[in-house]
């Protein structure tokens, strides 16, 4: 028992992460611890299992750079069939010691886009027409982004010996590749349907880490999954751009609310909690500030509806800025609102506004019931007389009151005028 204990406490463990979605700070730290309790526990090999449309370049390069000075091989593995490694995904899958794919799998369209829309790389349109008058000069800043992801991806290509040509056409033509073409071109090392199958085709590999040649001894090999903690899973789901955009607004709205009928709490409450998750989801991902202004700006307006009536000028401004600041919001690739939640955040605003508006409307054709406007005409009974004056009472309150002849105590009476605090009346 206790040689099987020991033999079991030696065997190689393979740590297993997975990066799925868009690629952001999040989902980086999370491999980055990932690969440090990886090197700490002495693991034989890490699996880092993606399926990534792509993401944010800042936390692509964070995960790169933690490949690259990770103590313990990684193998990037594009699984299960149907994933995708595209975009950044290209380069992480790159960056990995060894690099392989599922059955029904691809990657690659990894040309770098801008903050103001897609960018396709310039023609060389006068070397193949002869005519200088098309000359088009390219955008200088997209030309520079665009270089940069070429070089950086074809120095991690010849750093792992895999095939650098393919890799710059994955940047400037935006290639993509299936996972058997991929293999053929040496994009990949190794296709496999599942981890176990992985893990059994690299047994033996030799691969280079940090800066010194491993061979992988997976006789044996444990697979341990590292899953993400409920903080991880928390961030990941509030960072979530329209999430975020979701709790921002149900915590304006609910702050609006409380602040018009205090007292309610549930609504403060609730606001609150919905708006610092808000706000602690805005200070991770990145977001557009004019954008976020507008927005803000269109709540205000109206809100303001409600407390300083308009009828329409204030509400219809808001609306407006509201709509475009929630499509300026979010302008990073992959972190962009989805078109039914700022369709239908701007409906929810304007089906408030117009319920304002018609409380507005509703308000302003009722009878005054204030003022002179509210007594005059209104009925009264005489409380206590004597000659021509005396009291009576009014809605339920008292009032001295005057008659051009005497009354009884009792009587109905009929208010036509008022002097300061004294009522004229006539018997009813």
């Amino acid at each position: 028992m206790l040689a099987a204990s020991l033999a079991a406490a030696a065997a190689p463990r393979a740590f297993v992460l997975d990066l799925k979605g868009t690629i952001g700070p999040i989902s980086a730290e999370y491999i980055i611890r990932g690969l440090q309790r990886a090197g700490d526990e002495h693991a034989a090999v890490v699996v880092l299992t993606m399926d990534t449309p792509g993401g944010l370049d800042s936390s692509m390069r964070a995960i790169v750079r933690a490949i690259l000075a990770s103590r313990v091989p990684v193998v990037g593995y594009v699984s299960p069939s149907g994933a995708r490694a595209a975009s950044a995904g290209t380069y992480i899958l790159y960056a990995c010691q060894a690099a392989a794919m599922a059955p029904g799998t691809n990657l690659g369209a990894a040309t770098p886009v801008s903050l103001f829309g897609g960018f396709a790389p310039p023609k060389p349109e006068p070397a193949q027409t002869g005519k200088t008058d098309q000359i088009r000069p390219p955008d200088a800043e997209m030309t520079k982004v665009t270089n940069d992801a070429v070089a950086y991806i074809r120095g991690l290509a010849k750093l792992r010996g895999r095939n650098a040509g393919w890799a710059e056409q994955a940047i400037r033509q935006a290639a993509s590749l299936p996972f058997d073409e991929a293999r053929k071109l040496n994009v990949i090392d190794v296709v496999a349907p599942n981890i176990d199958q992985l893990l059994e085709k690299l047994n033996g590999r030799t691969v280079q880490v940090e800066g010194a040649v491993k061979t992988l001894d997976l006789t044996g090999v444990k697979v341990v999954r590292i899953e993400p903690d409920l903080r991880t899973r928390l961030l990941a789901t509030i960072t979530d751009p329209n999430v975020a955009f979701i709790l921002l607004l149900v915590g304006i709205w609910g702050l609006i609310f409380e602040f018009s009928h205090p007292g309610i709490f549930a609504p403060g409450v609730i606001g609150s909690i919905c708006l610092l998750l808000g706000l602690l989801a805005l200070s991770i991902i990145p977001i557009n500030l004019a954008g976020l202004g507008l927005t803000l700006l269109g709540l205000g307006l109206m809100a303001s509806e409600a407390f300083v009536p308009s009828f329409g000028a204030l509400g219809i401004g808001g609306v407006i800025a509201f709509a475009l600041g929630s499509m300026m919001t979010f302008d990073e690739p992959g972190y962009q609102l989805a078109w039914p939640v700022v369709a239908g955040a701007t409906a929810v605003s304007v089906g408030l506004l117009v319920l304002v508006l018609g409380m507005l409307v509703r308000t302003r054709r009722l009878p005054a019931t204030n003022g002179d406007t509210s007594l005059i005409h209104a009925k009264g009974e005489v409380i206590a007389w004597s000659g021509s004056e005396g009291e009576v009472m009014v809605s339920g309150e008292r009032w001295r009151a005057r008659a051009q002849t005497s009354l009884a105590v009792g009587a109905s009476v009929r208010i036509i005028g008022r002097d300061g605090l004294t009522l004229d009346v006539e018997p009813d």
